[in-house]
């Protein structure tokens, strides 16, 4: 049967607008077998491989960059591997006060967490990340140029350490040698932990003019109006200080608690029998140098730690208002850290991401 034969009547329309003859249709094959016939010529594999190849280094996939700019970005990367923590600490500084924290790639959810809760109390321009590896260095600057510094030689930072691994330690135990250097630079300087959300201004807080300011990790509820002196030591033996917020000026006696706190870490390194981290060399170091350095103890109610803040309802809304910082620790993993948040309404990286200076992580 033909095909004028099965074709049934169409409306007029489409016999002037859509019905082709058989010899249009003809013509319109043409094309066809001669595209088909340039592909599978050698000149036509070689454009298509061409194109291919162009497709993959210029046009990104969602959320990645393009592959030339390993090779050539906005700002050569040799330019941030030669970028001095005296270079970028004067350009971010205001007032002579730095905003620091060190974080490694896995982890950047939590810095623009971190990040978005200071924009919205007006200081994210005087935040400098030291960043513990390259991809989180480039990408740091890339999106917000300048912010991001790199202290050699970097750790191995490609995973999520947990709290007690040797991991863990080797990231953290960095930390009082990035802060002892800003302090030589002459600028003071706020540390916080990457698991850190604002609240309120903290420097609000900073009371006198003391050369170490630290935080109490501790759960036991402290009367509003507690000391600001060092603890006294627990049952064992030790005082119980947060190495996760601490403000420093630039003054001899908070220059010697870092010192003192570098040289302890480096007598005691991590070991499978130990699994130390950074933060009894720091409270090592406070009661060293406590005779010597004007230490003060920040008020519990603003800088409470997670084993108070999450476990103990009735005492957050005591003292509701009164919070500056709230320290996500007490729970063990980066996925838990960020699901705590969210349960919490404390997860801003989501849907505030237009307030950080990173844009969506």
């Amino acid at each position: 049967m033909s095909l004028n034969q099965r074709q049934q009547p169409l409306p007029t329309v489409a016999k002037h607008g859509l019905l082709m003859s058989s010899r249009a249709s003809f013509s319109a094959a043409q094309p066809q077998g001669i595209m088909s016939s340039f592909l599978l010529s050698r000149s036509g594999l070689l454009s298509v491989l061409a194109l291919l190849l162009f497709l993959v280094v210029f046009v990104p996939l969602p959320g990645r960059r393009p592959m030339f700019a390993l090779f050539y970005d906005d700002g050569p990367v040799s330019r941030w591997k030669d970028y001095t923590v005296a270079r970028a600490a004067g350009f971010a500084a205001r007032n002579d006060t730095l905003i620091v924290t060190s974080v490694s790639e896995p982890f950047l959810p939590l810095l623009n967490n971190w990040l978005i809760s200071i924009a919205r109390q007006k200081r994210q321009d005087q935040v400098l990340i030291f960043a513990e590896d390259y991809a989180t260095l480039y990408e740091i600057n890339r999106r917000w140029p300048g912010h991001a510094v790199l202290v050699q030689p970097a750790p191995d930072s490609q995973t999520a350490h947990d709290y007690g691994s040797q991991g863990f330690y080797n990231f953290t135990s960095r930390r009082p040698r990035h802060l002892l250097q800003v302090l030589e630079l002459g600028y003071s300087v706020m540390y916080n932990d990457v698991d850190i959300v604002w609240v309120a201004d903290p420097f609000r807080y900073l009371e006198g003019d003391h050369d170490v300011y630290f935080a109490d990790d501790d759960v036991a509820v402290k009367p509003l109006n507690h000391s600001h002196d060092l603890p006294p030591p627990g049952t064992n033996g030790q005082t119980y200080v947060c190495s996760c917020m601490i403000f420093l000026r630039p003054t001899r006696g908070a220059k010697m608690a870092m010192s003192s706190w570098i040289e302890k870490i480096q007598n005691e390194p991590w070991s499978e029998n130990t699994q130390m981290n950074d933060q009894p060399a720091f409270n090592f170091a406070l009661n060293k140098t406590a005779g010597e350095v004007d230490l003060y103890l920040l008020p519990q109610a603003a800088f409470p730690s997670g084993g108070l803040y999450f476990r103990n309802g009735d005492w957050v809304e005591r003292t509701r208002g009164l919070h500056a910082i709230v320290h996500n620790n007490y729970i063990v993993g980066l996925q838990n850290k960020i699901q705590r948040f969210k349960e919490y309404g404390l997860w801003l990286a989501d849907i505030h991401t237009d307030e950080s200076p990173l844009g969506r992580i």
